[in-house]
C-alpha cells in the first residue's frame, strides 16, 4: 500500500508557501498563512471520501464567496443597507411604492443599497436608485425571476447558488437593515440577522421595519413577539432594542442616520470593545455610561483612549473602551443610541 504525504509535511507546506509566491502572494504574510490553510484543508479531503455531491458543495461555495467578495471589495468607502421583502409584492401597492421612495432618499444620503435583484420589493429599491449604487444578490430559483433587467451587465449583480452564502454577503456587507413585508424568506432573513446580533456574531447595525401607509405587518409581528416570545421568555426585553418599527420613510431614514450621528464602528482587541467615535465624549459622560451600563462590564470601567496599537484603521478618530463580557447585546445596542444622544 502506497504512503501518502500529509498536507502538514514540512516538504508539503514548502511547496505550498511557493505556490502562494508564485501565484502573486506573500506567505510569510498572515493572510499568505491563512491561504495556506485554505490549500492544507483543500488536500485534505484528497482521502477523506467525501461524497461527489459535498465535494461540490464545498468548491462551489468558496468559488461564490471569492467571486463576490472581489466585487464588494472595490466599494469600500461608502455604507450599505440591505433591503428585504417579498418578491411578490405588486407594483401598485403601498408597501412596493414605499419601498421605492425609502431607497431613493437612503441613495440621497449617500448610501448604496442591496436587493435581491428580483421583482416585487427588490425590483422598487432598484428603482429607488441611481444603478452605481445598486448591488443585487440574485438566487437561482425555478419559480421566479432570477435576476432583475435593471441590474443587467452590471458587475455587482451577482448571482448565487446557495441562500447561505448570498444571506453572508448580505449581512457582512450591510451598515444597516430595513425590512419591508414578505414571506417565509423575508423572515428567514430579519431572524437570520437580529439571531446574528443578538448573539455578538454579526456587528452591530441598526435594523429598521418599514411598510406602506396604513399597513398592519410589522404591528401584527411585532405582537406575535410581544406575546410568544417576550411572554414565555424565549428572548430577553433588551432584545427589542435590536429592532426599530418605523412610522414612515422619514422615520426609517432618520433612525438609520442617528446611528451613525457619533458612532462610527466597533471591533474587539482580544478581550476589550473598541468603539470608534466620530466626535469625542466628555470625562462626566463616559462616567455616567459607566453606571448605567454596568451590566456590560467584566472588569474595570469605561474609558476614552485614542487607537490601540493592534488597530490599524481608523486610527485618528477617538474611542470608548471597556471589558465587554461578551452578552447583553441589545443592551449594548442600547449604549450605542445613548452615546448618540449625549
Amino acid at each position: 500500500m502506497k504512503d501518502f504525504v500529509s498536507p502538514d509535511d514540512p516538504e508539503v507546506m514548502e511547496t505550498i508557501n511557493s505556490l502562494i509566491t508564485q501565484c502573486g502572494g506573500d506567505a510569510q504574510t498572515f493572510s499568505g498563512e491563512l491561504l495556506a490553510q485554505m490549500m492544507r484543508n483543500t488536500l485534505k479531503l484528497a482521502r477523506e471520501n467525501h461524497a461527489i455531491g459535498q465535494l461540490k458543495l464545498m468548491s462551489r461555495t468558496m468559488k461564490e464567496m471569492r467571486y463576490a467578495y472581489r466585487i464588494f471589495n472595490q466599494y469600500k468607502d461608502g455604507r450599505c443597507i440591505s433591503i428585504f421583502g417579498s418578491a411578490r409584492t405588486p407594483e401598485h401597492h403601498p408597501d412596493y411604492i414605499t419601498a421605492r421612495e425609502f431607497s431613493k432618499k437612503m441613495a440621497l444620503h449617500g448610501w448604496m443599497c442591496i436587493t435581491g435583484a428580483a421583482n416585487g420589493i427588490m425590483k422598487a429599491g432598484l428603482e429607488g436608485l441611481p444603478r452605481e449604487s445598486s448591488f443585487g444578490l440574485s438566487i437561482r430559483l425555478p419559480f421566479e425571476e432570477p435576476q432583475h433587467s435593471l441590474m443587467e451587465g452590471d458587475i455587482k449583480s451577482i448571482a448565487f447558488r446557495y441562500f447561505f452564502t448570498r444571506k453572508l454577503m448580505f449581512i457582512s456587507h450591510s451598515d444597516a437593515v430595513a425590512a419591508f413585508p414578505g414571506g417565509v424568506g423575508t423572515l428567514d432573513e430579519l431572524f437570520e440577522v437580529l439571531t446574528l446580533q443578538q448573539t455578538g456574531k454579526a456587528d452591530l447595525v441598526p435594523v429598521v421595519l418599514v411598510e406602506g401607509p396604513n399597513g398592519t405587518y410589522w404591528t401584527h409581528w411585532q405582537q406575535y413577539v410581544d406575546k410568544e416570545l417576550l411572554k414565555n421568555g424565549w428572548i430577553s426585553a433588551e432584545d427589542q432594542n435590536l429592532y426599530y418599527l418605523a412610522k414612515d420613510v422619514d422615520d426609517a431614514v432618520e433612525h438609520i442616520q442617528k446611528f451613525y450621528f457619533r458612532y462610527h464602528s466597533s471591533r474587539y482587541v482580544k478581550d476589550l470593545l473598541v468603539i470608534r467615535l466620530q466626535t469625542p465624549l466628555s470625562e462626566l459622560q463616559v462616567a455616567q455610561l459607566t453606571i448605567k451600563y454596568k451590566p456590560l462590564i467584566s472588569t474595570g470601567e469605561m474609558e476614552l483612549r485614542g487607537a490601540l496599537p493592534e488597530e490599524d484603521d481608523h486610527l485618528e478618530l477617538p474611542r470608548l473602551v471597556f471589558h465587554h463580557n461578551h452578552t447583553h447585546f441589545g443592551l449594548l445596542r442600547a449604549l450605542i443610541d445613548d452615546i448618540n444622544e449625549l
